[in-house]
């Protein structure tokens, strides 16, 4: 008689591998169980049916022995349906059968098997395969659990960076916010202005391409950026409590052209460009500018203004309608929508200003969220 293959030393029982046998005859199911006690967990099933239950139990098999000519559903059908369940598509088959024509084995391969024993079996052999699908098995599993300890580590730090990247971005536009005699309210206001906006248009089959889901979240985190400019604005123009001068307006203007060139340094320091910066730029620059071209820095006019410094156009302007500033008062909801409706064409995209009388209500609901402290004339009819 053949020695036993050298086998791993064993572990305590309740840590052996488990290896479910499938077979219609008791005589070999004695037979198995006799040859893998010694090393093995060993479950036993003698139809299709029993052996899918035990493959689902927990703890789950960690090799299935499997004959083919059975009654009910056969050896091909049971692993066929073992591989199609997440369940228990990991777990690895062998058939052990007395089939051994090369078709045979083929179709056995086809429905998902990784080894092929014939009867009668040699029990070195059957053992060798055995512990070497097990040890192969363990590795793939230990991998497996590597590679999602690695995928949640990588997903764990990437919130970290996504969350000091996000606070950085709200303290750096708190910080012209305040400068501005605003509140932090209104950096909150605006950016749910803009992706309540860019959400709508999204079902709009011409701005739909430009407003994936990942693009809304980019326009929603990079709107408060929009007057970052403005930390460079001296506060004798910035906090003048009434109409500015022509002079004045010149300097004031120049915000846009300085929160152009401070995301543009950020940009620089990055290896690859980035798309959060792109529509932080695009928004600092051209949220002046006018549907008809009159506005600045640029003049452009129509489409050639990008759509995220249009959505932030109206969301900018209903906000500070709304919204009380050391230059003015502030007016009513109804007040701001006429407002926006009348310059439709002319300072706004008229399709925008379509979408913004349609949520009109969601803007009074998100001023009302984050309103100010001292009350607020958008609460007025």
């Amino acid at each position: 008689m053949m020695a036993e293959p050298d086998l791993p030393a064993l572990e305590p029982p309740a840590d052996r591998p488990i290896v479910l046998v499938v077979d219609d005859t008791p005589e070999n199911l004695q037979l198995m169980h006799g040859l893998l006690r010694n090393h093995y967990r060993v479950r036993l099933a003698n139809c299709g049916e029993v052996s899918l239950e035990l493959a689902r139990t927990c703890p789950q098999p960690d090799l299935i022995l499997l004959d083919i000519m059975m009654p009910g559903i056969d050896g091909y059908e049971v692993c066929r349906r073992l591989k199609a369940d997440p369940l228990t598509q990991p777990i690895p088959v062998i058939f052990l059968t007395a089939r051994d024509h090369a078709s045979d084995q083929q179709q056995g391969f086809a429905c998902g098997c990784v080894d092929y024993i014939t009867k009668p079996i040699s029990p070195p052999l059957a053992l060798a395969r055995v512990s070497t699908h097990i040890a192969l098995k363990r590795a793939n599993d230990q991998l497996t659990d590597n590679n999602r300890y690695l995928q949640q580590e990588l997903e764990r730090r990437t919130r970290e960076v996504q969350t000091v990247q996000d606070v950085t971005i709200m303290a750096m536009a708190s910080l012209a916010e305040t400068r501005d005699n605003e509140t932090g309210s209104h950096i909150h206001r605006t950016q749910n202005y803009v992706r309540a906006l860019a959400r709508h248009l999204a079902a709009d089959p011409r701005y739909a391409a430009e407003l994936s889901e990942e693009a809304i979240d980019q326009l929603y985190k990079s709107a408060p950026l929009h007057d970052i400019g403005k930390v460079g604005i001296s506060d004798g123009v910035l906090l003048k409590p009434g109409r500015l001068s022509p002079q004045e307006f010149e300097l004031m203007k120049e915000h846009v052209l300085l929160g152009d060139q401070i995301i543009a340094s950020a940009e620089r320091l990055l290896d690859t460009p980035s798309s959060f910066l792109r529509f932080a730029r695009e928004i600092a620059r051209h949220h002046h500018e006018n549907w008809d071209g009159s506005g600045y820095p640029d003049g452009l006019a129509g489409t050639a203004i990008p759509l995220s410094a249009r959505l932030m156009a109206v969301a900018d302007v209903y906000d500070a309608l709304i919204s009380k500033r050391c230059y003015k008062e502030p007016f009513s909801h109804q007040v701001a929508c006429d407002f926006i409706v009348k310059a439709s064409g002319r300072k706004f995209d008229p399709v925008i200003v379509e979408a913004f009388c349609q949520l009109s209500d969601q803007f009074r609901a998100i001023a009302d969220q984050f309103r100010d402290c001292q009350p607020e004339a958008y609460d007025q009819v």
